[in-house]
């Protein structure tokens, strides 16, 4: 397996917690054991998984001001996810360049979600990766 098989199933799983109020523990463990990844990507999927979702308010506040046109209540959940996701690793994952995480958002854009948010999001991640290196 790969960071980005990792990336697409922490995805999966906080699409998950979005719907379900089972503890977060007990709920990756059985995301695990439906969806086995290797044993060398799971601390990547727990960083992400446990991060973002530790951190999703602080995410969505650094993403928000660029969503021209758009406000945060009104995005679908697949899009706040994936925006979520690619600003957390621009901010804490030293070893993955912000075009990379750009670009790995938009992959699963394109896989689940619609063109318009490929647009918008490869957008947005592109000022926020402009404005963290400031």
């Amino acid at each position: 397996m790969s960071r980005r098989e990792a990336r697409e199933a922490a995805f999966t799983f906080l699409y998950q917690l979005e719907f379900r109020d089972e503890p977060v523990a007990e709920q990756r463990a059985q995301y695990l054991e439906q969806h086995p990844l290797e044993e060398e990507d799971i601390p990547y999927f727990t960083l992400i998984t446990d991060g973002v979702f530790e951190e999703r308010e602080k995410l969505d506040e650094i993403y928000a001001p660029y969503l021209k046109d758009w406000k945060l209540s009104r995005l679908p959940k697949v899009d706040v996810i994936l925006l979520r996701i690619a600003v957390y690793e621009m901010l804490h994952i030293e070893d993955v360049p912000t075009n990379v995480s750009i670009s790995e958002a938009v992959i699963l854009t394109k896989r689940y979600s619609t063109e318009d948010s490929r647009a918008y999001i490869n957008a947005v991640l592109g000022k926020v990766g402009r404005a963290l290196e400031k």
